[in-house]
């Protein structure tokens, strides 16, 4: 496993379906469902490339344990657009409010 890949969520191939299935004008149900076709994409990279969460410990009690797996959320998607220059601030600001 590549260094970093396990605190990853945006592989390129999701990049490269958020960049191809983006338009303006998306409607709410319609970015909800490319929402659920990016985390089931991470879920399976992650899962066929044995990429595991990387092991926290906690800073009150010191045990150590798996961290939560990461999911793409809608907002998430949302910042994505604007961090990979898919869209511009402006456009995304209106669709996160």
């Amino acid at each position: 496993m590549p260094s970093g890949d396990a605190q990853r969520t945006w592989f390129p191939e999701m990049v490269a379906r958020l960049r191809s299935n983006w338009h303006d004008g998306m409607s709410m149900p319609a970015l909800i469902s490319l929402r659920d076709e990016l985390d089931g994409m991470l879920q399976w990279i992650r899962a066929s490339r044995n990429i595991r969460t990387p092991i926290i410990t906690c800073s009150r009690c010191g045990m150590t344990a798996p961290g939560a797996a990461p999911h793409v959320s809608v907002r998430a998607l949302i910042l994505a657009l604007v961090r990979f220059e898919i869209a511009s601030v402006d456009k995304t600001g209106v669709l996160e409010k």
